[in-house]
């Protein structure tokens, strides 16, 4: 990790403002997650020591004081059977492909969630640049490692987490555009794109299912044996242009995805 991100996390005197900024950076370099989580536990475990409690630490941050236990113990550590069983799990389905009329709304989590009679919520990780993956950069048709717009939400379903949603755009297009602002895109992402003068052409989706990074591990709260499903949804424009790709991450154990069948004739 960068020197000067780590000075200017040892500069924070104060613990919980040490914690905020920890969570911040979690969410930004993924690749350092567990020397990150290394720190939160000591700036949890100082805040501790100034007479604080986890309840009062869980305040602070907008968390559970069962989440703070957890954070304390490092990422892949396995929640204690008090914690686990406060955390009821869900079931929440992601149809593929997906619904034009899901597709258009405000948000294809929050809509899907509630037609299934779930108490969905999302929270904003993460919006500004940060270099293409390789199955990024090749759905947004730029190079691996190129930067691009990311917009990455935490989905929770009845208070569990779920799912990891991450919008990315081709920074060329979008830089200088509202998209590229923290804030939720209202009313929704695709009249932001519409009012661009981008119109939907036709979408490609990819499922994959493979272990969690430890940045996903942490986020969705994951047992260490726990798998999660990665959906790959590349979307173009009437003229082809590569203008959204969204990249799901679903943890296994909570989702079930049901495939709807082709229009048209078919045979057995």
């Amino acid at each position: 990790m960068d020197n000067r991100v780590l000075a200017q996390i040892g500069a924070l005197t104060d613990p919980i403002d040490r914690l905020r900024l920890l969570n911040k950076l979690m969410s930004e370099y993924q690749g350092s997650m567990t020397e990150l989580a290394s720190y939160r536990r000591h700036a949890i475990a100082e805040a501790r020591d100034g007479g604080m409690t986890t309840e009062e630490i869980g305040a602070k941050l907008g968390v559970s004081h069962a989440r703070i236990s957890q954070m304390s113990k490092g990422p892949m550590a396995k929640a204690p059977a008090a914690i686990a069983t406060a955390v009821p799990k869900v079931l929440v389905a992601r149809s593929l492909p997906t619904d034009p009329a899901v597709r258009g709304s405000k948000s294809l989590f929050l809509m899907e969630a509630e037609q299934q009679g779930l108490r969905p919520d999302r929270k904003m990780l993460y919006v500004g640049p940060e270099p293409a993956s390789e199955h990024i950069a090749t759905c947004l048709q730029v190079e691996a490692g190129d930067e691009v717009i990311a917009r990455r939400k935490m989905m929770t379903a009845n208070d569990v987490p779920v799912r990891i949603a991450t919008s990315y755009f081709r920074a060329d297009l979008f830089a200088d555009t509202r998209i590229a602002q923290p804030e939720f895109v209202l009313p929704t992402l695709q009249a932001a794109l519409e009012a661009l003068g981008y119109r939907f052409g036709r979408a490609e989706e990819v499922l994959t299912s493979r272990r969690p990074t430890a940045f996903e591990a942490e986020t969705l709260q994951l047992e260490p044996d726990e798998w999660v499903v990665q959906v790959v949804r590349a979307s173009y424009s009437t003229e082809d242009t590569p203008i959204h790709t969204l990249e799901t991450i679903c943890a296994a154990t909570r989702h079930i995805f049901p495939i709807g069948q082709a229009a048209g004739a078919d045979e057995f």
